[in-house]
């Protein structure tokens, strides 16, 4: 019997059957049709002198030979998978691709990428936005910025910024909401993005770290933080949000934050990446970057008597 490895589109062909035990969901994957995909395997049994595949009347199901085959198989076109994307990273022009959240995406990361290609226009730069884990080789992401209470431990990751959360509305209606008593009779805006601390830095424990006791609290809400604070941007109502995700629009003077309480809590943004890639070159100019963008922001922010929320529980 030869040793030398087989057609690789057999090889392919056999890891797509063997996965969806099925001739034809592995045709429909692979983008060919089941006579072509049948054709492949009969080619890499006849090379093996064995059957892979014993064919039923609607299924198929592996033979020893094609258990035996099954595992490894499939592992070398994972491997050759990561291969590809590692050189696919290394053309001519860096590209850098980092993953956040919509709303931290939409109101601090992307209003600053022209800053950012400024400064580095050796590098491209790519957003993901959104809430999933990401694992970093298979999803070719190579940064992650999340807001969390605990940090991966298999990960690197490093504590980016501290921020609390206050009421913010437009500059007319804080002219007609000028306390915080006055805000028992304004439109009051919720966002989701903190709902997963405990307790909650919501709009109840804010009207209590003021002293200020209230009936049941029905806030407008919405899922997005984005879109929250797009509608108090509108002067649909006042929103209870974070320092960061307001920052351009607190920096514009488009929101404001007009009264000295604010809400701190456990979490915090964290800049994360693969372990053993802190030094790529890549990370650590966009890491270097970023400090120094949080550092101006954090200097333009108003400055707040900030109360724990876990102190009022």
């Amino acid at each position: 019997m030869p040793d030398r490895l087989p057609p690789l589109t057999a090889l392919r062909a056999f890891d797509a059957a063997a996965r969806h035990m099925s001739f034809a969901e592995a045709a429909r994957e692979l983008n060919v049709t089941p006579a072509a995909l049948s054709f492949q395997i009969r080619n890499l049994e006849e090379h093996l002198g064995a059957p892979l595949f014993r064919r039923l009347n609607r299924a198929v199901e592996l033979t020893a030979a094609g258990r035996a085959l099954a595992p490894g198989c499939a592992d070398a076109f994972l491997r050759l998978e990561e291969a590809w994307r590692a050189a696919r990273r290394r053309q001519d022009r860096p590209v850098l691709t980092v993953t956040a959240g919509p709303a931290f995406t939409a109101k601090w990361l992307s209003p600053r990428l022209f800053e950012f290609a400024q400064c580095h226009p050796e590098i491209e730069l790519r957003f993901s936005a959104n809430f999933r884990m990401m694992d970093f080789e298979r999803d070719e992401v190579d940064v992650a910025i999340r807001y969390r209470i605990e940090s991966e431990p298999s990960l690197w990751s490093m504590d980016l910024m501290e921020e609390w959360l206050s009421p913010m509305m437009t500059p007319a209606l804080a002219a007609r909401f000028p306390t915080p008593e006055s805000l028992l009779q304004a439109p009051l805006l919720a966002e989701e993005s903190t709902d997963f601390i405990s307790p909650r830095p919501d709009w109840a424990a804010w009207f209590r770290a003021c002293g200020i006791e209230r009936p049941a609290i029905a806030p407008t809400r919405f899922s997005q933080a984005d879109h929250a604070i797009d509608a108090a941007l509108a002067g649909a109502g006042v929103i209870l949000t974070r320092s960061s995700l307001a920052a351009h629009a607190l920096s514009a003077g488009t929101l404001v934050a007009p009264y000295d309480t604010a809400l701190g809590t456990p979490a915090r943004y964290r800049f994360v990446c693969a372990a053993g890639k802190e030094d790529d070159a890549r990370i650590v100019a966009y890491r270097n970057w970023l400090i120094g963008e949080i550092r101006t922001h954090t200097e333009t922010l108003p400055s707040k008597q900030v109360i724990q929320v876990a102190d009022l529980a």
